[in-house]
């Protein structure tokens, strides 16, 4: 259903070193970059899916209330490793790995980034 996904930042810099740490251990790799922007996707995917912008209208970036972006995560171990990466990176935690009540293997971690999004990595499969 979703082409791809964007989230703003104020310092894409600062931000380009979070995600690269973050996304990381979820198999997502940086392979667009420039001044206005940077894009991520997994390993053999031919477009990026997931952008890191500076705003198009040039104002500041804000974050949305009431939206996240949930990131595919292939085990459990993955997602405690971006939950760690993300708070070693500076990330508020919005909610420690483990399991969720949506159902039996609903395992997922949420943290907000620099610029006050919130993430979350979530794997779907027993363990």
């Amino acid at each position: 259903m979703l082409l791809y996904v964007t989230l703003g930042t104020n310092d894409l810099y600062r931000a380009g070193h979070f995600y690269d740490a973050v996304l990381s251990p979820l198999g997502y790799r940086r392979q667009r970059s420039s001044e206005e922007e940077i894009g991520y996707s997994a390993e053999g995917d031919t477009r990026c899916r997931f952008w890191v912008v500076t705003p198009f209208n040039h104002r500041r970036a804000t974050s949305g209330n009431g939206a996240m972006v949930a990131l595919a995560a292939e085990t459990r171990a993955a997602v405690d490793a971006f939950h760690a990466a993300a708070i070693a990176a500076g990330a508020v935690d919005e909610g420690e790995p483990g399991l969720r009540s949506y159902h039996a293997h609903f395992y997922a971690a949420y943290v907000r980034d620099l610029d006050g999004n919130k993430l979350s990595a979530v794997c779907e499969s027993p363990e």
